[in-house]
């Protein structure tokens, strides 16, 4: 047991969901003093294959980001989220005070630092993100090639994503897939319904310019007799001519029939 654990049990009754904000402060403080004040801090819903990110901005600024991921972390216990978020915050201060921008460099100098916040307040911040189970559900869509490599192990052909981004000369390993092997790979598998969905909503998008045209017409038309009974009910001194009443609301319809065209 540590007297200062930020990792205690307790913990998750006390603070379940805690603020990242606030935890990047004051870690920043306790274990790099203070040295941090220009990473920026954020939940990122779309990333499904690290628990967590650091990305270093630019030369010139000298900022650097660390993004932490929705759909890995956000039904975890406060422990594992705890651990990330310093295992990211070890990557920022290395590129901010050594210009070490290798996000994969775990080295001496980080595990340095990785064991002195290890030993000071009871985490086990790890090399790597463990989160092995919850990266493969959310890859659903699958790829088989078609190849000699689909008897070939580990991956027997078959390619696993989290996003519809089906295998090609945008992977690094491509080039060397088309000399061994030179199969295509055809698509095998998906989120149940992911077709239907997309059709769905293109078809209400497609619907909608004419409801709204309906809807104007019907607002127009209750607006037109509402006006037509306050002129009658003035006196007759003071009313509007018809044909003026007329070039009026004949403008108010151009107008609308315009806009209609316009939004097709």
């Amino acid at each position: 047991m540590y007297p200062n654990s930020i990792v205690d049990e307790e913990w998750e009754n006390l603070d379940p969901t805690p603020d990242i904000h606030s935890l990047f402060l004051q870690f920043d403080d306790r274990f790099f003093s203070g040295q941090l004040k220009s990473v920026v801090v954020k939940w990122s819903p779309r990333m499904t294959v690290c628990a967590g990110l650091c990305r270093y901005e630019g030369r010139r600024s000298g900022h650097c980001s660390i993004s932490l991921s929705v759909p890995l972390l956000k039904l975890r216990p406060r422990k594992d989220l705890v651990e990330t978020l310093l295992h990211e915050m070890i990557h920022a201060f290395l590129f901010l005070t050594n210009n070490n921008r290798d996000r994969d460099g775990h080295g001496p100098e980080f595990q340095f630092h990785m064991h002195r916040i290890n030993q000071e307040s009871g985490t086990k911040i790890t090399i790597y993100h463990s989160f092995h189970d919850e990266v493969k559900l959310y890859k659903q869509h699958w790829w088989k090639c078609t190849g000699p490599c689909q008897h070939r192990q580990p991956f027997y052909g078959l390619v696993k994503r989290s996003m519809n981004r089906a295998p090609g000369p945008h992977d690094n390993w491509w080039a060397a897939h088309q000399a061994s092997c030179g199969g295509s790979y055809v698509k095998i598998k998906e989120p149940e319904g992911y077709g239907v969905k997309k059709k769905k909503e293109g078809n209400e998008n497609k619907g909608g310019p004419g409801i709204c045209l309906e809807m104007k017409i019907s607002c127009f038309s209750i607006h037109y007799l509402l006006c037509m009974l306050s002129i009658f009910q003035t006196p007759r001194s003071k009313r509007l001519k018809f044909h003026q009443v007329h070039a009026i609301f004949g403008g108010f319809s151009t107008l609308l029939l315009l806009d209609h065209l316009r939004k097709q």
